[in-house]
């Protein structure tokens, strides 16, 4: 039997085979995943599931298909609403993975997506501790003057390819160099 939280209510998780098998599970809007037989109030089973890549999931053995369910995608499409089709990934608003209440979630278009990872605190942080990294670089400054130099030179003759073998770095790096990703404090 589940413990009643104020305000929860729940819903049948529909997937690929989710009628073939033994069990019928559900979400809440309060994020919490549940298996039951005939009635969530009287039978329901609690499940903590397993983490995935930091999200909440179950893994289940379903024909056909993949068997691991992520928590907050059902949560979503059961109880929050799509502005568009484009809308196709689910957002954690507060960041925070774990946190499945419908209130912490919004569907989301790719850019989207990419923006609201950008604000993370976790990026953020990764962010600062990159820009004040002083060992283990393969650059120097000065080098990464010239690159930009170089980079914002519209008679330049080198490619990326040919500045990434000149520096001994990827052509990524220099992508990075030049957005401000890498290396932002040097100008």
């Amino acid at each position: 039997m589940i413990k009643k939280i104020s305000g929860e209510v729940w819903k049948q998780m529909q997937f690929p085979g989710y009628k073939n098998l033994r069990k019928k599970y559900a979400v809440s809007n309060h994020g919490r995943a549940a298996s039951y037989t005939t009635d969530i109030a009287t039978d329901g089973k609690i499940l903590s599931g397993s983490v995935t890549s930091g999200y909440r999931t179950l893994n289940l053995h379903v024909e056909n298909g993949s068997g691991t369910i992520y928590i907050h995608r059902e949560v979503a499409k059961l109880f929050c609403s799509k502005k568009s089709p484009k809308h196709k990934f689910v957002v954690h608003i507060n960041h925070k993975k774990q946190d499945n209440n419908s209130k912490n979630l919004k569907w989301a278009t790719k850019e989207e997506v990419s923006t609201h990872q950008q604000k993370s605190p976790e990026k953020m942080a990764y962010k600062k501790r990159q820009a004040m990294r002083t060992s283990g670089l393969k650059l120097s400054a000065s080098q990464v003057k010239a690159i930009k130099i170089a980079i914002n030179n519209p008679k330049r003759k080198l490619t990326y390819k040919q500045m990434a073998e000149k520096y001994d770095v990827s052509e990524m790096t220099l992508y990075r160099i030049k957005s401000g990703e890498n290396w932002a404090k040097v100008k």
